[in-house]
C-alpha cells in the first residue's frame, strides 16, 4: 500500500543574492517583489535543498518516488548529487522514481527552480506574475513495486469516466486502469463504487470494465453537487494487496446550445461566475490549504455558479473543493498572449498533464486551449496549427468534454482562431478600456448576426477599482469603488436580457499581482478583484453579484467607506436580494422602496446631507446595514486618483 512522509520543512534555500535561508515549502522567492510594480521581480535559479532519511521499504519488492505537486517554473532534481528529472511547467504534479538513487540513512536532495525569461516554457507573457518556487507540497511516496502507474504525466494510474443521458435514470461508467512493474502482467484490478454514504453501488474487474448505477444521484450544480467514490484495488496472483487508488466522481449530463446557452441534466442552467487567480498579498502563490478554501467561501457567498480557473492548473485542494461546492468549472493551461514557435510541445505536454490529473473531477465542464494568443503573436499560422493539434488531443484524451479558448478584444469576430474550439469565449471590458457600456450590445449584436449558430461566452470582463478611491460623480478610469458599481450593474442586466450566453466570467474574484502594471494608484496590482488581494475587504461590486446570485437573504449600503461628501444632497443606493428596503435617516423612517424591475437589485434614496454627520440605517426584513456619511467643505484629495508622471494609461502590455 501507498505511504506518504511529508517533506515540506527545513529547506536551506539560496536565493536570487546567493544568501542562504532555511524554509519551509510551499515557498516563492517573488512574494514581494512580484507584486510592487516596475515589471522588474527577479526570473532565475535558485536553489533548494535538504536532506531526508530513506524510508522503511522494502528494495525487492517496493519503489520509490518523489512528488512535486508544484514547482514553477522549470525543475532539475538530484538525488545524492544525481540528477533524476528535468520538468518543463510549473502549474502541474510531476514526480521523480528515486528507488535506485537512495542510500541507507540520510539522502541528499536538491531541486534548481528556475523561472528564467525563454522562448519554450510557458507563460512568458501574461498580465500577472510568475512566481519562482516550490510553491506547493513535496511528498516522498512509497510504492508497491508493482502499482497503478505514477509516471506517466503526473497521474494517478486510473480513470473514471460517468456517461448519462439527459432523460436517463441509469449511468454507465468506464472504469480504466494502467499497471506498471514486474508483476503487471498476472496482477489483477477490482473496482468498486460506493455513493455518498460508502454503500457499494457497483463493482466489476479488470483495467478496462463498464459499470452500471442504477438509479444514479446526479452531480447537479450548487444545488446538489453529490460526488461517488471510485476504489481501485490492486491484486497479487495470491490476493494479496499491492496498490490501492480512490477518486471521487460526480454523474452529470451537460451541453450547451448556442441560442438557450449551458445545459445541466437537460435544463437550462445559465453559468454565472467569476475567473480566480491563486496569489495572495505577501504570499504570493505559496498557499495554504485554509487559504484556498477561503477563496471557496467567499466565491460560494456571492451566489456564483462557475468558475474559470485562470490561466493554469490550480491545487487539487481547490479542484475538489469545486466538486464539493458544485461549481461548473473551466479549466486552462497558460498557453498565453504570445505564441513561441519553440513551445509548441510544452503546450502539449502541459495540455496532457492537465487532462490526466484532472479527468475524474465532476466540476470540470471545458478544457481551454489558451487565452488572448493573438495579442502579440507573429507566427500565426504556426500558432492555429498548434491550437489545432491541441484541440485534437483533447478530443482524444476527453471526448466528454468541450473545448473552448478566451480570445481577446482586438480579436474581430472573424478571426480564424475563434473557430477552432468546440465553443468560444470573449475577454471584452467594453465600458473600462474603451468607452461605451453600450458597445457590449454592439459587439455581441454582430456576434449573433453573422455567427447564430456559434456558441458564445464572455470569458472576462471588468474594471478596476480600490476601495479607498470614490467619486460623486463616477467615470470611466477613474478607479472608484463607484464606477466599479456602475460598470457591474450594467452588466448584469446586460447579460439577463441575453440568455444565449453560455457562460460569464467576472474578471476578476480578487485582486491579484501583475507586476508590470502601473494603475489605480498601487504599483504591481491588477484591481479588478470583487475583494480584496488580502481577501479583507469586499468591495461594494461583490454586494450587487451577491444580490443577482444569492438566495441568503441581506442588504449592504454602498459607498460606506466614502464618508466626506462635499455635497449637499446624495443618493443613498444599496444592494438587496429581498423585494424592499426602508431607510432611517438619524434614527427616522424615511421610506420603504419597492425593487425597480428596470434597475434590479438596486435601492436608491434621494437625501439632504445636513452639516455634521448623518447617519443612515437600511433595513429588508431581517437584515440591516448602515453607513455614516459627514458633509465637509473641501474634498478629501485621497478619494481621488493621482497619475504620475509617465504613469502607464491603458494595458499592462503597454509596459512589455
Amino acid at each position: 500500500m501507498r505511504t506518504y512522509t511529508n517533506l515540506n520543512e527545513g529547506w536551506r534555500f539560496t536565493g536570487p543574492a546567493g544568501d542562504v535561508e532555511t524554509v519551509d515549502v510551499p515557498h516563492t522567492w517573488n512574494a514581494i517583489d512580484g507584486q510592487d510594480g516596475g515589471n522588474d521581480y527577479w526570473r532565475g535559479a535558485c536553489t533548494y535543498e535538504r536532506t531526508f532519511g530513506a524510508p522503511a521499504y522494502d528494495a525487492t519488492s517496493q519503489v520509490v518516488y518523489l512528488e512535486f505537486e508544484g514547482v514553477n517554473a522549470s525543475a532539475d532534481v538530484l538525488v545524492n548529487g544525481t540528477s533524476l528529472c528535468h520538468h518543463d511547467g510549473g502549474y502541474s504534479t510531476f514526480r521523480v522514481n528515486v528507488t535506485d538513487a537512495l542510500v541507507a540513512g540520510e539522502n541528499s536532495l536538491k531541486v534548481v527552480v528556475d523561472n528564467s525569461k525563454n522562448d519554450r516554457v510557458y507563460p512568458q507573457k501574461a498580465d500577472f506574475t510568475f512566481y519562482g518556487g516550490i510553491y506547493r507540497d513535496v511528498k516522498l511516496l512509497v510504492a508497491s513495486a508493482t502499482h497503478f502507474d505514477l509516471d506517466y504525466y503526473g497521474g494517478n494510474g486510473v480513470r473514471v469516466t460517468p456517461q448519462i443521458a439527459d432523460g436517463d435514470t441509469d449511468a454507465r461508467v468506464e472504469v480504466t486502469s494502467w499497471i506498471k512493474g514486474p508483476a503487471a502482467d498476472t496482477a489483477n484490478v477490482q473496482v468498486v463504487l460506493t455513493d455518498g454514504d460508502g454503500a457499494e453501488v457497483a463493482r466489476g474487474e479488470g483495467t478496462d470494465a463498464t459499470l452500471a448505477i442504477a438509479g444514479a444521484h446526479r452531480w447537479d450544480g450548487v444545488r446538489d453537487p453529490y460526488l461517488y467514490t471510485a476504489t481501485f484495488t490492486l491484486l497479487a496472483a495470491d490476493g494479496s494487496t499491492l496498490d490501492e487508488v480512490s477518486v471521487r466522481f460526480g454523474v452529470r449530463s451537460f451541453r450547451i446550445d448556442a441560442d438557450k446557452g449551458f445545459f445541466l441534466n437537460g435544463r437550462a442552467y445559465p453559468l454565472r461566475g467569476v475567473s480566480r487567480h491563486q496569489d495572495r498579498k505577501g504570499i504570493g502563490n505559496a498557499l495554504a490549504p485554509e487559504q484556498h478554501l477561503e477563496d471557496i467561501a467567499l466565491i460560494k457567498e456571492i451566489g456564483a455558479n462557475t468558475v474559470r480557473l485562470a490561466h493554469y492548473q490550480h491545487n487539487q485542494v481547490f479542484y475538489d473543493a469545486c466538486d464539493e461546492a458544485g461549481f461548473v468549472v473551466w479549466a486552462e493551461i497558460p498557453y498565453i498572449s504570445e505564441h513561441m514557435p519553440n513551445g509548441r510541445q510544452n503546450t502539449l505536454d502541459q495540455m496532457h498533464e492537465l487532462i490526466v490529473q484532472n479527468h475524474h473531477h465532476a466540476s470540470i465542464c471545458v478544457w481551454g486551449l489558451s487565452n488572448e494568443i493573438t495579442i502579440s503573436t507573429k507566427d500565426k499560422a504556426d500558432m492555429l496549427d498548434n491550437h489545432r493539434v491541441l484541440n485534437d488531443l483533447v478530443h482524444e484524451m476527453d471526448p466528454t468534454r468541450p473545448t473552448t479558448l478566451a480570445c481577446y478584444a482586438m480579436c474581430g469576430p472573424f478571426n480564424k482562431s475563434a473557430f477552432v474550439s468546440d465553443v468560444v469565449a470573449w475577454n471584452l471590458y467594453l465600458g473600462w478600456y474603451v468607452p461605451g457600456l453600450w458597445l457590449n450590445k454592439a459587439w455581441f449584436g454582430f456576434w449573433r448576426l453573422v455567427h447564430k449558430n456559434r456558441a458564445i461566452g464572455m470569458s472576462e470582463y471588468g474594471c478596476e477599482a480600490m476601495p479607498n478611491l470614490h467619486s460623486e460623480k463616477p467615470r470611466r478610469n477613474d478607479h472608484t469603488e463607484e464606477y466599479q458599481c456602475v460598470y457591474h450593474e450594467y452588466m448584469l442586466k446586460f447579460f439577463d436580457k441575453r440568455p444565449y450566453f453560455w457562460a460569464t466570467h467576472v474578471w476578476n474574484m480578487f485582486d491579484f499581482a501583475a507586476d508590470a502594471r502601473d494603475q489605480g494608484g498601487e504599483p504591481g496590482m491588477n484591481h479588478k478583484g470583487l475583494v480584496t488581494f488580502d481577501r479583507k475587504t469586499k468591495k461594494d461590486s461583490f454586494f450587487i453579484y451577491k444580490a443577482w446570485w444569492s438566495d441568503e437573504p441581506f442588504v449592504h449600503v454602498c459607498s460606506k467607506r466614502f464618508e466626506n461628501r462635499c455635497a449637499k444632497s446624495i443618493t443613498v443606493k444599496a444592494y438587496s436580494n429581498q423585494p424592499s428596503v426602508t431607510f432611517y435617516v438619524n434614527g427616522e423612517k424615511v421610506e420603504t422602496v419597492a425593487e425597480n424591475p428596470k434597475d434590479p437589485h438596486v435601492f436608491r434614496l434621494f437625501i439632504p446631507l445636513p452639516e455634521g454627520e448623518c447617519h443612515v440605517e437600511v433595513v429588508a426584513g431581517e437584515c440591516r446595514d448602515e453607513a455614516t456619511w459627514r458633509r465637509v467643505s473641501t474634498p478629501n484629495p485621497a478619494y481621488k486618483l493621482v497619475k504620475k508622471k509617465g504613469q502607464q494609461k491603458s494595458n499592462w502590455a503597454d509596459n512589455e
